[in-house]
């Protein structure tokens, strides 16, 4: 295959600590399924500001839009946080999104049998867990336009606008039928529609949608029960649709189901396809950039890790190699090693870099 171009967004805090030992596990597999890959380091985030005065500079977009796919680390932390500011680390990744047309978050949510026990639900409740949330990315409340601050009749006053159209609607729960279609073939769409225009819309959008995938069921939960069931009945659910900020707030809830947010990863999915017939893709994640234990050696790299095994999927077309990523970090919780946020009884607490260099060894013994 022709080498892949990969770009790597190492962010700040712990970002480059778990990137660091995702880009290895990529280095490491890459050999065993025919892979070249060619890696290129970038800056955004708060260090971006510091050097540039801006979170995205424009070479880094540049580098994200010549490659295949994007391994990123978390943005952010207090240095660059004051309410005041005009320039913020995170307007790196609402540019990274805008950019290369990024529509689509992809967090699934799976609880590994070894951890149950660190979650905070019952066994019983989590036992099969299997969750796919597909996250509309590029639009609502996080893009809408006005989004200021201003002096009313009574002072001070905000506004933020959520706006979205059938076209972006339909694209993120069209692609949510067709991974359904490839799992258990159940969607549900969340919405307040009960409330706000646009989640009629959205409810309207999906039922139109829903008729192109007759082997798929399709049932629409309002975001208030969602956040009920998911920690109720979370194997009630396979595939969850949903719009920007309502999939922000529920799969930061969700992480809960795995025991921790160190464990999940993402995918941000557009339509574009890259020179290795992939989807172009920027993958993370979820967590944030934790400042209070950077350079500590005390970071989860897992969810790193696993949305590298993303990566390999969705924008190279490796999915066995996809499977040996999971496969290995999967053996690594058998041995019962975990870092401190999933910290159990009768396990053995070591730091990222150790947890890296176990996934290594577990992936050299997957791959033998």
């Amino acid at each position: 295959m022709e080498t892949a171009r990969i770009a790597v967004f190492a962010g700040d805090g712990i970002g480059p600590e778990v990137t660091g030992e995702a880009r290895a596990v990529l280095e490491q597999c890459a050999p065993h399924f025919g892979l070249r890959l060619a890696f290129t380091a970038g800056l955004i985030g708060g260090g971006a500001i510091d050097r540039d005065g801006i979170p995205l500079p424009a070479a880094s977009l540049e580098l994200a839009r010549d490659s295949d796919a994007i391994l990123l680390g978390a943005v952010g932390g207090p240095k660059w946080d004051s309410p005041q500011s005009t320039v913020r680390p995170e307007q790196a990744l609402l540019g990274l999104r805008r950019g290369l047309a990024l529509f689509a978050n992809l967090r699934p949510i799976v609880a590994h049998p070894r951890l149950i026990d660190a979650a905070p639900l019952r066994r019983e409740l989590l036992e099969g867990v299997d969750i796919l949330f597909v996250r509309e990315l590029t639009g609502g409340v996080y893009f809408g336009q006005p989004s200021e601050r201003r002096t009313g009749p009574d002072g001070r006053e905000a506004i933020d606008t959520t706006v979205y159209s059938e076209g972006e609607i339909a694209r993120v729960t069209r692609l949510a039928f067709q991974l359904a279609q490839r799992r258990r073939r159940r969607v549900t769409q969340v919405d307040k529609a009960n409330i706000l225009a646009t989640s009629r819309l959205w409810r309207e959008v999906t039922r139109e949608v829903s008729a192109e995938f007759p082997d798929v069921t399709c049932e629409d939960v309002l975001v208030d029960a969602m956040a009920m069931h998911l920690l109720r009945r979370p194997r009630d659910f396979d595939v969850v649709v949903t719009e920007n900020m309502f999939g922000d707030i529920l799969t930061d809830e969700a992480s809960v189901l795995t025991g921790s947010l160190g464990m999940l990863p993402s995918a941000s999915l557009g339509d574009a396809i890259n020179r290795q017939g992939g989807r172009v893709g920027l993958y993370e994640p979820i967590h944030g950039s934790a400042p209070d234990i950077a350079g500590r050696d005390l970071a989860n790299p897992l969810g790193a890790i696993l949305s590298s095994a993303m990566l390999l999927e969705y924008s190279l077309g490796a999915a066995p190699a996809a499977r040996a990523i999971e496969a290995a970090v999967g053996a690594v919780l058998d041995q019962g090693l975990r870092t401190a946020d999933v910290r159990q009884d009768g396990c053995t607490v070591v730091g990222c870099r150790a947890m890296g260099e176990a996934v290594r060894r577990a992936l050299s013994e997957v791959t033998r």
